[in-house]
């Protein structure tokens, strides 16, 4: 008999949106739920929360396995190792359209029999009624951003500066 995290497609799901972010051109952001095993910065958390710029450019050494995700990241200059819980985080997104996953807190959440009483009660399945979900929980439309008024603002990195007079990019990169 296989164990919960063994079966569990949450860090794949994870892994999926990161790369579906960093091949697009988009800067991915996990929002997380912090507790006592959650190593951030406590300054930047607030309400319980810390939303981290997980974009290569603004990590060092990031490695999401069955378990958690690590990297290390500069926070007010100084480098900080983080480690999250899989369980911990909320949702995975993409800065600039919202659109990402959404996972339920606290849960090493992805598997098929959640996600499948997701899709059954939006079709309306009376399967679903017993699965426990939430009855306001509704799947958006596939190209549809996904809601996260509830998530803080990010801590991130400065923009980068704007283009040179004449119009002419900077071909140069800020390295941290």
């Amino acid at each position: 008999m296989s164990s919960p995290t063994s079966s569990a497609t949450k860090p794949y799901l994870v892994r999926a949106i990161y790369d579906w972010c960093v091949e697009g051109g988009f800067t991915p952001y996990v929002a997380v739920l912090v507790d006592e095993r959650t190593r951030v910065p406590m300054q930047h958390v607030r309400e319980g929360q810390i939303v981290l710029n997980v974009a290569p450019y603004a990590t060092n050494k990031l490695l999401v396995d069955a378990e958690a995700l690590s990297c290390q990241a500069r926070f007010s200059g100084r480098v900080e190792n983080l480690y999250v819980p899989l369980t911990q985080i909320l949702a995975i997104y993409a800065r600039e359209n919202g659109q990402g996953l959404a996972f339920q807190p606290g849960v090493l959440a992805g598997s098929a029999a959640e996600f499948g009483a997701m899709l059954a009660a939006a079709e309306g399945d009376a399967a679903a009624d017993a699965s426990g979900m939430p009855e306001d929980i509704s799947i958006a439309e596939p190209d549809a951003p996904v809601p996260l008024a509830s998530v803080p603002d990010p801590v991130s990195p400065p923009e980068p500066p704007p283009a040179t007079p004449g119009g002419k990019v900077s071909h140069l990169r800020r390295v941290k």
